[in-house]
């Protein structure tokens, strides 16, 4: 007799698999791990792999999360973008990307930086005015996001 399986949080990310963000009727296995180390999954309805980190700032990174936490520190702490690659080791064009990615995803990181890092509403907020300076070209997605994120008025 076979073992059971294990419970699998998480959901299919294809957006054309009927379970699509669906946690009743789900039919995920895992399947090994990714190069960067990240557990891959395998939906059993839409036959497609996918990460862990898919929809996340992780995806495509080949950054831990406490080198992620160190860069939203830093971010926090109004540090320019060349200051965070002279701390960190990595490339400006790289925190450049990841500092996009974070406006793409900001609900997400907020949740992450209030209710996991313990930083307070009025620290986050100076995370995103620091995002801005720092990146004057923002993507149109990244400043939607910001806009619902943001209080006050709209960011330029």
């Amino acid at each position: 007799m076979a073992r059971p399986r294990g419970a699998i949080e998480v959901t299919c990310t294809n957006p054309r698999c009927g379970y699509f963000n669906r946690e009743m009727g789900k039919n995920i296995i895992r399947r090994g791990k990714n190069g960067a180390g990240h557990q891959r999954y395998f939906c059993l309805w839409c036959r497609t792999y996918f990460v862990e980190t898919s929809g996340t700032v992780l995806y495509h990174r080949h950054l831990s999360e406490d080198e992620m936490d160190q860069i939203y520190g830093l971010l926090v702490e109004k540090r320019g973008i060349r200051s965070m690659e002279r701390i960190t080791g990595h490339h400006r064009d790289t925190i450049g990307r990841i500092l996009e990615d974070m406006a793409e995803h900001a609900k997400m990181v907020i949740d992450h930086l209030i209710n996991d890092l313990g930083f307070t509403p009025v620290e986050c907020d100076e995370l995103w005015s620091t995002l801005i300076k720092n990146r004057k070209r923002l993507s149109t997605k990244a400043r939607l996001e910001l806009r619902k994120v943001m209080p006050g008025p709209e960011p330029a």
